[in-house]
């Protein structure tokens, strides 16, 4: 039977990996800070005794689309955003590192600063904890600040300040719950160019429009693909009948 066969078969099934990564960046399209998953692919050409003229298609190294979202104003005390390039950082429960775009802080139980999905946020000098009854404030340089609602008159405390850093995207990947972290499985250090805007969160990079059209594009990629099939197919029949006459 021709290659051509397996050729298709291999399309398609990356096709079919391709429109689940879509569908997951469409699902994501108003997460905070998301940032777009990209496939990446490359063709390896099929040894055989004739010329090279197949290809297989397998996986490569996946990558993230790293362009930064649109910021938008919610006038919420706790949500922070990211100006140009820079991530928070984030303490795991193992004692690693990890890093995310979104600011939509929050605080645990016992004061402590938290992400939206419980995990604490780094501060430069470790956890920040913030007091009951006050009014938060965060700097363009990642400081908080509070002002107590109860005593009269009220001076601000300096709190701690964000750990905020900027490591090269080339030495980041996302893990599986989302959270990005160095490939060596290192720390970044604080990068005091991050800028960080109060009361703003950032929105998703994924734009709906685009991923739709991707969408109908794979589409009509799969039904190349299963033609193909269906040629080498029709191929080998007549190959059989033909030889059957002789």
């Amino acid at each position: 039977m021709d290659r051509l066969i397996y050729t298709a078969a291999s399309g398609a099934k990356h096709i079919l990996e391709q429109q689940a990564t879509t569908s997951n960046n469409l699902a994501n399209v108003n997460t905070t800070g998301f940032r777009a998953q990209l496939d990446v692919f490359r063709a390896v050409p099929v040894q055989s005794e004739g010329l090279p003229t197949r290809a297989f298609v397998v996986n490569s190294t996946p990558a993230a689309d790293f362009t930064a979202g649109a910021l938008q104003v919610t006038g919420r005390d706790l949500d922070v955003a990211i100006k140009g390039q820079g991530w928070f950082a984030v303490q795991m429960p193992d004692g690693t590192e990890a890093y995310t775009r979104n600011g939509s802080l929050q605080t645990s139980p016992n004061g402590l600063l938290t992400t939206a999905g419980g995990a604490t946020i780094a501060g430069e000098g470790g956890p920040i904890t913030i007091p009951p009854d006050v009014t938060i404030t965060v700097g363009g340089d990642g400081t908080i600040s509070t002002i107590s609602t109860t005593d009269q008159p009220a001076a601000a405390n300096i709190l701690g300040r964000l750990k905020l850093v900027n490591p090269p995207t080339e030495n980041m990947v996302r893990g599986d719950d989302g959270l990005f972290r160095l490939k060596d499985g290192g720390t970044a250090q604080p990068d005091p160019a991050v800028s960080v805007a109060g009361g703003a969160l950032e929105g998703s990079n994924v734009s709906a429009v685009d991923s739709m059209v991707n969408m109908i594009n794979l589409a009509r990629s799969f039904e190349t693909q299963m033609s193909l099939m269906k040629n080498a197919e029709n191929n080998a029949m007549k190959a059989t009948q033909i030889l059957a006459l002789n």
